[in-house]
């Protein structure tokens, strides 16, 4: 597996559990129940709720799998973006801040609307608000700070090569 490959996976890993652990510490601060059955929903958006609710672990599995790969593909987007994205700004927060944004927009207004969830409509309040701050430090920042060190240690590798072989031809 490449080097890419590899931080790519590590970055989705380390993203997509900050995620699902807040989605499961938000849940249970406004609820006052640990969410058993949040995979079993996440699930849903591509199976149904009925048949969701009435699975057992491979359901579970499925959800896991959803969510994950969600986060993969997020992750996957901003890795091969990141070389433009530096050209209009090198602070690693911002742009982490910004991506947030734009997972957090994409979901709710893309991807949410086109899963066999019941359909409701979209209200932004404090729970949206809190939603959106909450992508954003746990996963959009976390990916902007993983993809930063990937390409910053490129580099390093890159120059060590490039002064390795100048010195070989000494």
């Amino acid at each position: 597996m490449t080097r890419f490959w590899k931080a790519v996976l590590l970055t989705t890993l380390l993203a997509g559990t900050l995620d699902i652990i807040a989605a499961h510490v938000d849940q249970t601060i406004r609820t006052g129940a640990f969410p058993v059955r949040m995979f079993y929903i996440i699930a849903a958006g591509a199976i149904g709720l009925k048949n969701a609710l009435n699975g057992g672990p491979g359901i579970i599995l499925l959800g896991i799998f959803i969510h994950y790969f969600i986060s993969f593909s997020f992750t996957l987007l901003f890795f091969l973006l990141y070389p433009t994205i530096t050209r209009l700004s090198t602070n690693k927060y911002l742009n982490g801040g910004l991506f947030g944004l734009i997972v957090w927009v994409t979901m709710n207004f893309i991807v949410l609307p086109l899963t066999a969830l019941p359909d409701k409509p979209f209200v932004f309040n404090v729970q949206a608000a809190v939603g959106f701050l909450v992508l954003m430090v746990v996963f959009g920042i976390p990916v902007s700070i993983m993809v930063h060190k990937y390409y910053k240690s490129g580099i390093n590798e890159a120059k060590r090569v490039t002064e390795t072989m100048k010195g070989s031809y000494k």
